[in-house]
Formats: C-alpha cells, sequence, structure tokens
C-alpha cells in the first residue's frame, strides 16, 4: 500500500471545506471549543493546525472580543484559505507556523488548541515540547486526535472501496488513524510538564447531506486526489464507487454514520 506525502493544495482546501467540513470537522470542533472556553484562564489562545478555519470561527464566536486569537498552520495554503474565508472575522491573528517549532516566546499563551493535526507531526515529542514552551502555567492543552480507522466505519470503507479498484497499489491515507493510543497520549503530557489529564474517547454522528458529497470530500478533497491521478483514474469513476459503497453503509442521501475520536484536555504545570 502506497502512503501518498501529505499535500493539501491547489482546490484541495476548497473542497475539504466543502464536502468534509460539516461532517467530520465542525462536530468535533464544537466539543473542543467548549472543553477551552469551560477550562482556560482569560488570556491570548493559539490554534494550532488551523486548517480551513472551522475551529477558528467557533473560538473567536465563544472567545470574550478582547481575547488575542492566533490561528496558525504550516500548510500555506489552507491558512491563505482560512483567512480569505473569515475575512470578515475581527481580532484574529493569521501565522505560518510549524507545531514543532513555534515562532512564539515562552508562556505567552493561556491555552493552546489544536484539532486533528497532531497526527501528522512527525516529531511528536518536540510538538508537545513546543505547545509546554508557549502556555504559560496552569494553561490548558486542548486537542483531539482520530481514534483507528476500525472505529471509523466511513472511512475504512473508502479505503476498501480503493483497494478494489487499485488492487496492485492502492491509495492510502492512513495517517490520521495512526496517533490514538491512550498510554502513548499520557506519557508524551507527563514528559513535557503537563497534568490533570484528561483523554476520552467520543463518538459523534456523522451527517452529510448525501453520499455523493461526501464521497467527492474524500476523492478529491484530500491528498488522496493526487494518488488517483498519478494511477490515471477519473475522479468521477472513483467518486461513483466510493458514493455507492457509502450508499450502502448510511444511505444516499441524507448520508449518516458514526465517528470515533479521542478528545484530550491537560493543564501546562505550575512554576
Amino acid at each position: 500500500m502506497a502512503e501518498m506525502n501529505l499535500s493539501f493544495s491547489g482546490s484541495i482546501p476548497q473542497l475539504y471545506d466543502r464536502y468534509l467540513g460539516p461532517v467530520l470537522f465542525e462536530p468535533y470542533a464544537a466539543d473542543l471549543v467548549r472543553r477551552v472556553t469551560a477550562l482556560a484562564a482569560p488570556g491570548p489562545v493559539l490554534e494550532m493546525a488551523c486548517g480551513t478555519g472551522i475551529v477558528t470561527r467557533q473560538l473567536r464566536a465563544h472567545l470574550a472580543p478582547t481575547v488575542e486569537l492566533v490561528a496558525s498552520d504550516l500548510n500555506q495554503p489552507m491558512l491563505d484559505y482560512a483567512r480569505a474565508k473569515l475575512a470578515t472575522l475581527q481580532h484574529v491573528e493569521w501565522k505560518q507556523a510549524d507545531i514543532a517549532a513555534l515562532p512564539f516566546p515562552d508562556g505567552t499563551f493561556a491555552a493552546a488548541v489544536c484539532q486533528f493535526g497532531l497526527m501528522f507531526v512527525p516529531d511528536k515529542q518536540a510538538a508537545f515540547r513546543e505547545a509546554r514552551r508557549v502556555l504559560r502555567a496552569g494553561g490548558v492543552f486542548a486537542f483531539n486526535v482520530w481514534d483507528g480507522i476500525a472505529a471509523n466505519p466511513f472511512v475504512r470503507i473508502a479505503h476498501e472501496t480503493l483497494a478494489t479498484l487499485f488492487p496492485a497499489d492502492p491509495p492510502q491515507f492512513l495517517v490520521p488513524f495512526t496517533f490514538n493510543d491512550h498510554t502513548v497520549l499520557r506519557q508524551l503530557l507527563t514528559t513535557h510538564d503537563f497534568h490533570d489529564i484528561w483523554i476520552e474517547t467520543v463518538t459523534l454522528e456523522a451527517r452529510s447531506e448525501s453520499a455523493q458529497a461526501l464521497a467527492m470530500g474524500f476523492v478529491q478533497g484530500s491528498p488522496l486526489s493526487a494518488a488517483i491521478q498519478e494511477r490515471g483514474a477519473s475522479f468521477e469513476s472513483v467518486v461513483t464507487a466510493v458514493t455507492e459503497a457509502f450508499a450502502r453503509h448510511g444511505g444516499a442521501a441524507p448520508f449518516r454514520s458514526t465517528l470515533q475520536a479521542v478528545v484530550v484536555t491537560a493543564r501546562a504545570g505550575v512554576e
């Protein structure tokens, strides 16, 4: 199985936001923002891996207008898309930044938030070390990561369908579903001076206007799109196959299924 390099460029940000955003990311964004606003003391907030701005918008809506919000992402095309989409959103600073090497002084933020981004960071130790460094003592670190692919049935179905279409060399995008072991997460947090650790598996409903819309998101709104093009297949044929598989699982229109993620909150140690 070939795992493609992570790439969110070209038309991917727009398709990702349109077809996958409401289904995969909005429900968990609401959950994560509720936790942050309940736990964090007043002060600047850093969002890491902001993507197309789904969590950014909800954070800005729930934080006090005077609270500084910095939305960051390593991927410039995603950051550009988010900035343009949320151009009317006030009091947000947009910043290109690597989670493993954050360009902020020590102890800057009262909270650091990351939705479905830590899975992609090669150096996990550096990511957790940097989160602790930029947080104030007692600051909140809140993040979520996808549970295993077996716990996210329509994602599994999409990959199984691709394996049928490309039996010799199926394109796979499995990295998002490989960083969810509770013991590993807890160890990373304790190693880097986090306390009051809460780790919870959260299952939510996935709702899409149609199986076809969701299939378009998976096929054309993710790094899978480049891998499919490299194999000489038409998007139309792949979308059709994935649509049919999704419809058998969760209905044609609307589509319903479940999602499962691991949600974590912790506090930076008090100096």
